[in-house]
């Protein structure tokens, strides 16, 4: 991902305390590695149809406390391989939201309350605004960290470090 990229799609909308058994069901986890296969049962817990809406660069959009639960890396790595661009939410569970920093999907915060499902948004991570192209609002981004957006930038952490071998201090 450019570290300028401006990303858009529709919002797919979720509330508080979105845990990450909700975003893949621990019966899917051990199952199978295939991230592809996984992202299939993507948040079907809470929409049975998400995965069958949800277009490539579309969001998902929270309320507080998303990715609350185990630390698994596979809650970010299957809403990735399911083709969402981001997720927005007002806050994030901790590690989920390092898990998705270190492989590759954005993890926004800022204000949701005026986004709703099926929305039209861009997210520019590099100008810090989530603008609502249906509703005609914006919102501002809690910006990251330079190295977290370079990490992004590279697609994720492990490909970050096999380009650049580490982090200057």
């Amino acid at each position: 991902m450019d570290r300028d990229m401006i990303l858009r799609g529709k919002a797919h909308v979720f509330g508080d305390d979105v845990n990450t058994d909700y975003i893949i069901s621990g019966k899917y986890k051990f199952k199978t590695l295939d991230m592809d296969e996984l992202a299939c049962h993507c948040m079907e817990d809470i929409d049975p149809d998400f995965y069958a809406r949800v277009q490539p660069g579309d969001f998902i959009v929270a309320g507080g406390n998303f990715g609350c639960g185990s630390s698994r890396e596979q809650a970010p790595l299957v809403i990735k391989h399911a083709g969402v661009s981001a997720v927005l939410a007002r806050s994030f569970a901790r590690i989920f939201f390092r898990n998705a920093i270190n492989k590759g999907l954005p993890a926004v915060e800022c204000d949701t309350a005026g986004i709703e499902a099926g929305d039209e948004l861009e997210v520019d991570l590099g100008a810090g605004r989530v603008r609502n192209l249906t509703r005609g609002s914006e919102a501002e981004i809690t910006p990251l960290p330079a190295v977290m957006m370079d990490i992004l930038a590279e697609g994720g952490l492990t490909a970050y470090l096999r380009k650049h071998g580490g982090f200057e201090l």
